[in-house]
């Protein structure tokens, strides 16, 4: 019900946007969240947004470079990556959730499982 895409190949210090879609469902009312895994690592949050686009909280290894913003109209939450680094490189996922602690609260969660929603992910690959 999730899809993210825009994942490619970029070189280190270029750009990239990926964006989450809901299929059949609307993200209005759900606070929504960005995770990556790179394999043989754990999975690991990334960046969240709350539902109306007020708030935003960032992982320290992307605070600076990265941007989440979202559309309410086109149904869709984006990542915009800047500065990229060869460690950035990972599977992005989308979560989405009612209840705001599931993606700001100090206790949040990188399974899917405790998620609302989550989506099939998309790669991106940053060469050196």
């Amino acid at each position: 019900q999730l899809q993210a895409s825009g994942g490619g190949l970029v070189q280190a210090g270029g750009s990239l946007r990926v964006s989450c879609t809901a299929s059949g469902r609307t993200l209005s009312g759900y606070h929504m969240g960005w995770f990556r895994q790179t394999p043989g690592k754990a999975r690991e949050f990334v960046a969240a947004i709350t539902w109306s686009g007020g708030n935003t909280l960032y992982a320290d290894s992307v605070k600076g470079r990265f941007i989440i913003s979202r559309d309410n109209a086109k149904n869709t939450v984006y990542l915009q990556m800047n500065s990229l680094k060869p460690e950035d490189t990972a599977v992005y996922y989308c979560a989405a959730d009612r209840e705001f602690y599931k993606l700001f609260g100090v206790s949040r969660s990188s399974n899917p499982n405790d998620h609302d929603y989550w989506g099939q992910g998309t790669l991106v690959t940053v060469s050196s």
